[in-house]
């Protein structure tokens, strides 16, 4: 009987290796029939396709020998910029692994000795590069070689010494690229440093969004913003999602237009939205949004990458490809104002690290300005103290307020930066008393009273602002809030019409002319 179990087992054994040998050899043919070069098999290096996408164009083929063949030219640009990222990737982690696939023996000498002394010293390079402008130089009759140059590519490097940031460095600079093809690739054969060639200037027509001291300007005249932060009420914090339908928006944008204000503020999610590359349905709904919002004469304020936090140098190419997408397709849009980048990033500070955010935060500011010279931009900060934080590289300022002490802490920061706009982004109180807060919530009647007050002083005061928020909600996401039930069901309440429909009586104050 033991013997007869023993058999089986053996058999048994066989066959499962039979069967994981038959399928790992159907693998490999079903790869190599694909049409995927056999080489690549052996290309080891990691992948850069979702992790680095810095801007990259060929500003020109010209060459006096063969001519550039397109496959090759896309070739030529994937494995160049896979030597970028493999060479980034190697500084961060000083290790050598990949350099040998998209290096030349030769070529890989000063690298590694780069690496091991900056391994010696404990430092470490957080490296990206953000464009490139490639113009062919040459291409050999056999195919095997090509010469190029990468003009003003600019580059971001933090240097960290146990886990503390030394210095950022910002650089432009242009390179002599020679690249061989060797076993199906191309690997950098020389890559010297060149200074920056002087780029011309376009002239541009003037904006349409612009600031003049403490103004905003819309077409060179001087708009004050009055309006509300907005979600649909079935949809908060999921605006176009599956539950998207315009003729709610529209009904809505017209009960705000219908209440004297001019402006919207809305939030575009970046994994939602698709991350690096932007869903064109998700696109069609944000126009779909636009249209309806100048259909009622109000102005919009986008809020991009909402529930991002990543920040890491690594990951900056993808959210730039991101943020260009979006601002690209709306660039000429006469119904926005403006790019609010990021919504209470200082409240990222301590688990992301400040400097991070802020290095990001810059970056996106220059990235966003380079494809749209009509709309301005801006940071909402979630107080205003957070908001002097770059307030010289944003177009006006702008900061949340969710306390009595305004006047003061307005006061304060028109001190500090006295000649750039400054918008009030959100401010409220919520309609809610409960056990957690019987003697300090609020009642319908005394949030009343709270927007009475704030839009008197806004109104003396001229400042631009948008309360939060048009609607109560009965359900806040946990992403949101959190799951504490006194501060999830606050967040419910902060609205100027009730979860059922009805207008509270601090819609009498959604915005005071008096």
């Amino acid at each position: 009987m033991e013997k007869k179990r023993y058999s089986i087992f053996l058999i048994f054994f066989f066959i499962v290796l039979c069967t994981v040998t038959v399928y790992g050899i159907s693998a490999v043919l079903s790869f190599l029939n694909t049409g995927a070069e056999r080489a690549s098999i052996l290309h080891l290096a990691v992948k850069s396709s979702q992790v680095y996408l810095p801007k990259t164009t060929w500003l020109s083929f010209d060459n006096p020998g063969r001519e550039m063949e397109e496959q090759t030219a896309k070739e030529i640009t994937k494995d160049y910029l896979n030597s970028w990222h493999i060479k980034n990737v190697a500084y961060k982690d000083n290790s050598t692994f990949g350099i040998q696939d998209y290096y030349t023996d030769s070529a890989q000498v000063n690298l590694i000795k780069s690496i091991g002394y900056n391994a010696e010293k404990k430092l470490k390079l957080l490296t990206t590069t953000l464009s490139h402008h490639l113009k062919l130089n040459f291409y050999s009759a056999d195919g095997q070689l090509v010469v190029f140059t990468d003009n003003n590519v600019e580059k971001y490097t933090r240097v960290v010494k146990n886990k503390d940031v030394v210095t950022e460095v910002n650089e432009l600079n242009s390179y002599k690229v020679m690249m061989l093809l060797e076993d199906g690739f191309w690997r950098i054969r020389h890559l010297v440093q060149s200074p920056s060639i002087p780029q011309k200037k376009s002239k541009i027509l003037r904006p349409y969004a612009t600031t003049k001291n403490d103004s905003i300007l819309i077409n060179g005249k001087k708009f004050t913003i009055r309006g509300v932060n907005y979600y649909p009420q079935e949809s908060a914090w999921d605006m176009f999602g599956k539950k998207f339908d315009s003729l709610t928006i529209h009904n809505d944008f017209k009960l705000i237009a219908n209440a004297g204000l001019n402006t919207i503020r809305i939030f575009v999610q970046y994994k939602d939205f698709g991350e690096a590359d932007v869903l064109k349905e998700k696109l069609k709904k944000l126009k779909t949004t636009l249209q309806l919002a100048k259909q009622n004469n109000l102005k919009v304020i986008v809020t991009l990458f909402d529930f991002y936090g990543d920040y890491s140098v690594s990951n900056w190419t993808l959210t730039h490809r991101h943020a260009e997408q979006i601002v690209s397709a709306f660039k000429n849009n006469t119904s926005i104002i403006a790019w609010d980048i990021k919504n209470e990033p200082d409240l990222d500070f301590k688990n992301r690290g400040k400097k991070n955010v802020l290095a990001w935060l810059e970056y996106m500011i220059k990235e966003i300005k380079k494809y749209d010279k009509n709309h301005l931009v801006t940071i909402g900060w979630s107080n205003s103290v957070a908001a002097k934080h770059l307030h010289k590289q944003v177009d006006y300022v702008s900061f949340h307020h969710f306390n009595e002490n305004l006047k003061n802490d307005f006061a304060d920061l028109k001190k500090e930066i006295p000649n750039k706009p400054l918008v009030l982004e959100e401010f409220g109180v919520p309609s809610y008393r409960s056990i957690w807060n019987t003697f300090s919530g609020y009642s319908k009647k005394s949030q009343a009273t709270y927007h009475q007050q704030i839009q008197t002083f806004l109104n003396e005061q001229n400042v631009s602002r948008l309360s939060w928020t048009l609607y109560d909600f009965k359900k806040i996401p946990t992403s949101v809030a959190g799951s504490l039930p006194w501060r999830k069901n606050k967040q419910k309440h902060f609205g100027f019409i009730d979860s059922n429909g009805n207008k509270k009586p601090s819609f009498d104050f959604i915005n005071s002319n008096e």
